[in-house]
């Protein structure tokens, strides 16, 4: 497989409308405006965010995956304001199988603007060049349209349907399950 990203640096990506980095001290306020819209986390396993102490939870774990190289969350600023506008990255990182999962947010205000399609291509192709992997998985819930269709645009393909996979708000929920091997990630990028 060759040598894979040592987690020594904190890849810094751009796109033409976008900076990727590591997050600071400076995003927490707007993490937590990100973060406590109802919207933004209606299909994740978080509540929305209540008080500021919250974001610096949140910055401290995407920090904290990095350290213990379990994860790589980015930040996405808007190059021409300079406004965190989201994240996207990886987690549940394991070098030893080559895989991951990656995971995404963006404030509601700069959906379909095809702003995740631009920051996610970057962040798989990522995953795959420079981290070696073998496969990225996506779990999403089946409601969750806008991010069936980001997958699909991605080249990911449904793998299965678990049930009752994840317990959130008092009860079991189903997940679709997306994933890109590096065979499909080559022959998309082969053309």
């Amino acid at each position: 497989m060759g040598a894979s990203f040592s987690f020594q640096t904190f890849p810094r990506i751009e796109t033409d409308r976008f900076i990727l980095r590591k997050t600071e001290q400076r995003d927490v306020h707007e993490l937590f405006e990100l973060y406590s819209n109802d919207d933004v986390v209606k299909y994740t396993p978080l509540l929305p965010f209540s008080a500021e102490d919250e974001a610096w939870q949140e910055m401290n774990w995407h920090l904290e995956i990095y350290a213990l190289q379990i994860g790589i969350r980015w930040i996405i600023e808007e190059k021409s304001s300079g406004k965190v506008i989201g994240t996207c990255g990886f987690l549940h990182y394991l070098k030893e199988h080559a895989r991951t999962d990656l995971g995404y947010d963006l404030s509601p205000s700069y959906w379909r603007k095809g702003i995740m399609s631009e920051v996610a291509a970057p962040i798989i192709a990522f995953g795959f060049n420079s981290m070696k992997l073998h496969c990225i998985e996506a779990k999403v819930d089946p409601s969750n349209t806008a991010s069936i269709n980001l997958l699909c645009k991605l080249g990911f393909k449904q793998d299965s349907q678990p049930r009752e996979f994840e317990f959130e708000d008092g009860n079991f929920i189903e997940l679709l399950v997306f994933t890109m091997l590096r065979k499909e990630f080559e022959l998309l990028h082969a053309r």
